[in-house]
């Protein structure tokens, strides 16, 4: 092996254990994610200056999917190129994914759904969700306005709760963003951000992205293969999310709930034990699929539901310097993202707290739940065991 391979080798080998490392240790959900990123990549080993890992944050959070995903993925390209990003991928989200993939296999072998510690999984989804409604509430949606977009897509989503819903209120709030937005003042954007991808290489990837939107419908159509349907509903969910992984779960459950693909109970169940797991959100697809089809379901609902993030960011990176500098596309991600405050709202109602909280000492542990989380501030992995142990004493 020359220096060169051996440079490489090493450097890629670097990538795995330090996104393994935080992949089995960063919890409290995406906004922790990037402080633990922040810590190890900027100021202990300095792969990447302030300014540069800011840029790359903005750009995750421009971008459908999920956001801390994303950023570990472009870290890791530029240290290791292409290769050195899927192997920060793997190392981050691996460990989450095989601890979700074991919960749901034992969830069916023990046959335990009714226990009352699962209903306590169920009602802390309902503390969680709440939390991570009020603060994305009070970041973006600050003005009059745009609490007007969030009210409009809450009764949007619970008046029509069809699978195209979400994107016609997405697509109308982008247009409404534009317009009313579209004059704003600019913030600094002098600085350049480079990646080691070619444009070339980046159409591709944008091209894959849009091709699988638009062709897995079809052959979803025209097979009767269950793992292309799988495919199909996973990755269209991960293609449009926009603001993270909570986002995700009104998707999820329309797409797979009514459907009967599985039970409600078994869906909010897997949500309250993806919360005690750390690594992205975005997992809690490996237990949808294990559920649905195994093992073999997980892995392939957690490529399925990832890939689109994997695509867009490899296919974003070398045009972000004159994306972000284009003012009508920020003016209408404002308004995007006052609607996914919208989504979110009216995921927190249906289907987690009608089907979670049902009498009022169901509502008064979902109240203790959130204040540990969001006053006490206590680790989200001490709230779920907290829980799953109250669930099993008083429900």
């Amino acid at each position: 092996m020359n220096g060169k391979s051996q440079t490489n080798f090493k450097t890629l080998f670097e990538i795995l254990i330090i996104s393994t490392r935080l992949g089995l240790t960063s919890f409290g959900g995406p906004i922790a994610h990037l402080g633990y990123f922040h810590e190890e990549y900027v100021r202990r080993r300095k792969w990447m200056d302030e300014k540069s890992y800011a840029d790359l944050v903005a750009l995750c959070q421009f971008l459908p999917g999920p956001a801390s995903s994303q950023v570990g993925i472009g870290i890791g390209v530029t240290r290791g190129g292409v290769l050195g990003g899927i192997i920060s991928f793997i190392g981050f989200t691996l460990p989450s994914v095989v601890l979700l993939i074991v919960f749901a296999v034992f969830l069916q072998t023990a046959g335990m759904l009714d226990a009352g510690w699962i209903n306590g999984l169920k009602i802390v989804a309902v503390a969680v969700v709440a939390h991570a409604v009020l603060g994305m509430a009070q970041k973006l949606t600050p003005d009059v306005t745009r609490k007007t977009i969030a009210l409009a897509a809450v009764i949007s989503i619970l008046l029509w709760q069809t699978a195209w819903t979400q994107v016609g209120v997405i697509l109308l709030a982008g247009v409404a963003g534009y317009l009313l937005y579209k004059n704003q003042a600019d913030e600094d954007l002098s600085s350049q951000f480079n990646f080691p991808l070619s444009k070339r290489f980046a159409a591709g990837c944008l091209t894959l992205f849009f091709g699988l939107l638009i062709l897995l419908p079809i052959a979803r159509e025209v097979t009767t293969l269950n793992w292309v349907a799988m495919f199909d509903s996973f990755y269209r969910s991960g293609s449009l999310v926009f603001g993270g992984g909570h986002v995700v779960l009104p998707l999820l459950e329309r797409e797979f709930v009514p459907t009967g693909w599985l039970s409600e109970e078994e869906f909010l169940a897997g949500y309250g034990a993806a919360q005690a797991v750390p690594g992205p959100l975005f997992t809690f697809a490996a237990y949808l699929g294990t559920v649905i089809n195994g093992w073999q379901g997980g892995l392939l609902a957690a490529a399925a539901i990832f890939l689109p993030a994997f695509l867009l960011i490899l296919g974003t990176l070398p045009f972000w310097n004159s994306l972000r500098k284009n003012q009508s596309m920020r003016a209408a991600l404002m308004g995007v993202n006052a609607a996914v405050v919208g989504i979110l709202f009216a995921a927190l109602y249906h289907p987690i707290f009608t089907s979670s909280v049902t009498s009022p000492v169901e509502f008064a542990f979902a109240a203790l739940l959130f204040v540990m989380l969001a006053h006490w501030k206590l680790p989200p992995w001490a709230v779920v065991l907290t829980g799953a142990i109250g669930g099993l004493i008083i429900l």
